[in-house]
């Protein structure tokens, strides 16, 4: 049997009352999270309740108009990522945050799971200092709960460049190749084996 990692529970109790009492101004507010493949991403946020939209892209480097090719090659410094935009009346920042973290592996640096390279490695770009204060407490209280450091980096968010039309929704226009390739990449695997039964949520 498989021994798992101590299992998380974030626990808002420990952030500060003020944070917690801001509200995104933004109607509807945006944000932008990297981890690993943009499908798999994309899936665990499109199925949380208050959640508008998302977008597959790349982030966090300096090429114009990058395309896929060029991302993966790992030569642009971006990073691909997933724009999330929501309606902070039906869920706060700090649920897609749960979400995030238990979608991904945080201890990889470099890469997420069967995919390689630096454009593959998980960040959290923040929106406003909120997003980013948040960002940051949540990453502490994992590195106390797990007793070891957190490769996941907590960036300023830049301008976000769109993927391909094919890459947007890709689970649900491909069903069957995306299933075969979630599993191939031992994704759910790995995040069981960190999380428990926690893995994937509150996005399963």
């Amino acid at each position: 049997m498989r021994a798992c990692l101590p299992l998380l529970a974030l626990s808002l109790a420990t952030l500060s009352p003020a944070v917690l009492a801001q509200n995104d101004a933004q109607q509807p507010a945006k944000a932008t999270f990297a981890g690993g493949c943009f499908w798999c991403v994309e899936q665990a946020y499109d199925e949380i309740d208050g959640v508008l939209s998302t977008t597959s892209g790349y982030t966090g480097g300096e090429q114009d108009n990058p395309t896929y090719q060029q991302v993966s090659s790992g030569d642009t410094q971006h990073i691909e990522s997933v724009r999330v935009e929501y309606d902070p009346d039906k869920v706060d920042y700090a649920t897609l945050l749960e979400a995030f973290w238990h979608n991904i592996d945080p201890f990889a640096e470099n890469r997420q799971f069967c995919d390689a390279g630096a454009q593959y490695r998980s960040a959290i770009f923040y929106h406003n200092e909120r997003q980013k204060r948040l960002a940051g407490e949540t990453r502490a209280e994992l590195e106390q709960r797990f007793d070891r450091e957190i490769a996941t980096q907590i960036i300023p968010a830049e301008r976000f460049w769109d993927a391909e039309e094919y890459h947007q929704n890709y689970y649900e226009k491909n069903p069957i190749r995306y299933r075969f390739y979630k599993a191939g990449c031992g994704r759910t695997d790995r995040l069981e084996e960190i999380w428990g039964e926690q893995a994937g949520l509150p996005g399963k």
